[in-house]
């Protein structure tokens, strides 16, 4: 009886840990680094994202199709970007740019109303795909990503969208695919550059696209993650640069309420 009775303590005891480490998992923890970007980018980027790779034996990309491919529509590039947004808002966190910065990303689309856009950093395609939907037939995005695992499954989700026409997507390092861009593609200069890849490229991928002829007057340069993780030499560079104009929009870090914003310049010339 002493034995069963310790057993049954040992086995509530087990319970009710498990009920807490869920409540905190699901809902204290999320909800306590909303405000902080470093906090959050902590607990979703690294601790929650390993967690889940080594119980589920897939990565966050991986879990981000699976989703596009159960809630998403083929064909339909606005019902792909919803899949994701609510994945990211209610199952796990991503840091693609999101619905609040995507929409400002939208409105400088529709502004710019660009034919070849050169995007840095596709991960898993989320932002290709808003840029993509928006183009006028004959428009490009020529989108690079380094991880060989990350464009494996953002082909899939430009596939999935119907967009694949519109997206050429190149694997390899930034700095390595830039100086290639005019002789391979054709692109005498871009009318917009997204940067969203590794912020500490931002600013020597700028001087590099500057160097190579990339840039024309009038082409706009949208950097995400300005704030959170942030890029403080590249924010001092072109809002500095009497080469460009530059204007910063307020926002949060992508599904928090943490401060971020993207800063728009425009190249005035050399």
């Amino acid at each position: 009886m002493v034995i069963y009775l310790m057993l049954l303590s040992l086995l509530s005891g087990l319970i009710m840990g498990a009920a807490v480490l869920f409540v905190l998992y699901r809902w204290v923890i999320p909800t306590a680094v909303q405000y902080h970007g470093g906090l959050a980018l902590l607990w979703h980027d690294v601790i929650v994202e390993r967690a889940l790779d080594t119980l589920t034996r897939t990565s966050r990309p991986q879990r981000i199709l699976k989703a596009v491919q159960r809630k998403a529509t083929v064909g339909d590039p606005q019902s792909v970007i919803t899949a994701i947004d609510h994945f990211c808002r209610h199952r796990e966190w991503a840091m693609n740019v999101g619905d609040e910065k995507g929409s400002i990303l939208d409105s400088v689309v529709n502004e710019v109303s660009p034919v070849t856009v050169l995007e840095l950093g596709t991960y898993c395609g989320y932002s290709t795909v808003r840029i993509a939907r928006l183009l006028p037939p004959g428009a490009c995005v020529i989108t690079l990503e380094f991880n060989p695992d990350y464009a494996a499954i953002a082909r899939q989700v430009i596939k999935w969208s119907g967009l694949e026409d519109k997206v050429q997507l190149v694997e390899g390092a930034s700095g390595d695919c830039i100086p290639w861009m005019k002789e391979h593609f054709g692109v005498q200069a871009f009318d917009l550059v997204f940067l969203d890849h590794w912020k500490e490229r931002y600013l020597p991928d700028t001087k590099l696209l500057e160097e190579c002829g990339l840039i024309q007057k009038g082409t706009v340069l949208l950097a995400d993650n300005v704030i959170c993780p942030g890029t403080p030499d590249y924010l001092e560079y072109v809002r500095n640069s009497p080469r460009y104009n530059s204007h910063y929009y307020r926002s949060h870090l992508e599904y928090t309420k943490a401060e971020d914003g993207l800063e728009k310049s425009v190249f005035l010339g050399y």
